[in-house]
């Protein structure tokens, strides 16, 4: 399976030693495999969550240790085997998944927080494994990165999730700062849209700073593929910050010409 989406986690990157590539590469195909259920195509809800229950099975199977034929859970037992993985986050990203079918609205932010805990987090600390550093400090640190940037791709693909008939942004917000549903539906961007995107960006900004430590604490080039990763993120932000908030109508992302900028603020 390749992994083709534009993502805002890196994808066994040259900058990563070999030893963890394929784990990487392993790591990100199961939870792409696994997005894309909940997210792609034209599949009734009911046969979303069977194929996603299908990949649970899997997992259990793994979890007894039982050969598995598919490829892409072959590749992942081997990952699990070789570097000692736990099962929990794979089963935390499978609910995640799991909510994106049957849920597509957020009542605040501690409720939008908890399904970033579970859809994005997870990688992080899967990765946090793979290196063997996993003090409470990182572990904290990596859940702040992971964590805002699944809030930054969802500040980007607010036309993309309305087509969904999803809505990251919580309903708290939209109330305290005017704007109804409607606007999002029609992509009005005025001062009142404007104004609540500012706020959610900067709440993504603190929380990535709050985890940047991290970066540095991390040796060689897996602490450069990170910092790169956070510059990323924050690259995003101010590029949102650019086109006025306008998200409907130009979609934020990295570009070729953006990374000698990330490589400099990494260094």
């Amino acid at each position: 399976m390749s992994v083709d989406h534009y993502e805002n986690f890196p994808v066994a990157s040259v900058l990563l030693p070999a030893e963890f590539r394929d784990a990487v590469e392993a790591i990100y195909a199961f939870a792409r495999s696994a997005d894309d259920i909940a997210d792609e195509g034209n599949l009734p809800a009911g046969e979303r969550l069977q194929q996603l229950a299908d990949f649970s099975t899997q997992l259990d199977a793994i979890a007894a240790g039982t050969p598995v034929q598919d490829r892409l859970f072959a590749r992942l037992q081997a990952a699990i085997r070789r570097h000692d993985l736990p099962l929990q986050p794979f089963y935390q990203l499978l609910d995640a998944f799991d909510q994106d079918v049957a849920k597509n609205r957020y009542a605040n932010f501690a409720e939008l927080l908890d399904y970033c805990r579970r859809s994005a987090d997870p990688i992080g600390r899967l990765l946090l494994r793979l290196y063997r550093t996993e003090s409470c400090e990182q572990l904290a640190w990596s859940d702040a990165i992971c964590s805002s940037l699944q809030l930054i791709n969802h500040w980007q693909d607010i036309g993309n999730d309305w087509a969904r008939n999803r809505i990251y942004l919580p309903q708290d917000s939209l109330a305290r700062f005017g704007v109804s549903e409607a606007q999002i539906a029609q992509g009005t961007c005025d001062d009142k849209w404007r104004a609540l995107l500012r706020f959610e960006v900067e709440r993504a900004r603190a929380m990535m700073l709050s985890g940047q430590p991290l970066g540095r604490s991390l040796p060689g080039r897996i602490g450069l593929e990170l910092r790169l990763m956070i510059a990323g993120g924050l690259r995003i932000l101010e590029k949102i910050e650019q086109v006025g908030f306008d998200v409907f109508r130009r979609r934020p992302t990295i570009k070729l010409h953006d990374l000698p900028l990330l490589l400099l603020r990494s260094v």
